[in-house]
């Protein structure tokens, strides 16, 4: 039986943010025809995570994978309690999404899309704020640390730095300080989150220059959940619940 994918989002009170979510999974589904894709939230929105598994039949098997961006409280603990508290299941839970090129891919994208180039930056001595929700957990804030390098790199060596909502410094506003002390111009904010919600609109809201939509429905993001998902079904029964080294069956391997 092919597992079916459980798309896990933390849930908002932004109704777009249940847009983007959706069109994702879509996305998800066109390319990979057939495979049961559904979406699951931890707080706010419904289908609630434990409502989602129970309709899966006993016996069944899926893969959670957290529509997340680093390895922080829910990665570490909810999703791995919502396991068990669905032993019907043969489950797994895939690593978040973050960090990975592909998602460094999908933020340069984006911060094209608001008119901001790279050359700009680099004749401008300019940056990216590359702005995420925060956590206290350091792998969170290292996962971070690592996007922004793998953005830096994918721009061409225009500096990114890591800056957070909450639970972490620096701050939005002083990561922008950071780079104007530095003479920087042609500045832009990278919205590191899967989708619209408040944080995202406060890290938008505490800059004046180019802020980026939310990764969203981007292609690169849904070839991103299927290479979650996929390393996950190609671990042994043993391996679940448990970050491990990613293989794909049957298709070319993409780097953690």
């Amino acid at each position: 039986m092919t597992p079916t994918l459980v798309a896990v989002a933390h849930g908002s009170r932004d109704p777009e943010a249940l847009r983007t979510l959706t069109a994702l999974r879509s996305l998800v589904r066109t390319l990979r025809p057939g495979l049961r894709v559904e979406l699951a939230h931890i707080e706010l929105n419904e289908p609630l995570l434990p409502d989602t598994l129970a309709a899966l039949p006993a016996g069944g098997r899926a893969v959670l994978v957290p529509l997340l961006l680093g390895r922080g409280y829910h990665v570490k603990h909810d999703l791995p309690a919502a396991l068990a508290a669905a032993p019907h299941l043969d489950a797994a839970v895939a690593p978040p999404l973050g960090p990975h090129p592909l998602l460094a891919h999908a933020l340069h994208d984006r911060l094209l899309e608001t008119g901001w180039t790279p050359d700009a930056a680099g004749r401008g001595r300019g940056g990216v704020v590359l702005a995420a929700a925060g956590s206290r957990d350091p792998d969170s804030a290292a996962g971070a640390a690592r996007t922004a390098a793998l953005l830096s790199a994918r721009l061409g060596g225009v500096p990114v730095l890591p800056a957070y909502a909450s639970a972490a410094a620096p701050t939005i506003t002083e990561a922008a300080a950071a780079l104007r002390a530095r003479g920087g111009r042609h500045t832009a904010l990278a919205s590191y989150f899967t989708a619209p919600g408040h944080f995202a609109a406060r890290c938008a809201d505490a800059v004046p220059w180019p802020a980026a939509a939310p990764l969203g429905a981007h292609p690169a993001l849904a070839r991103l959940v299927l290479h979650r998902y996929d390393g996950a079904v190609a671990r042994t029964g043993a391996a679940y619940g448990r970050d491990a080294a990613v293989r794909t069956r049957g298709r070319a391997p993409l780097p953690v």
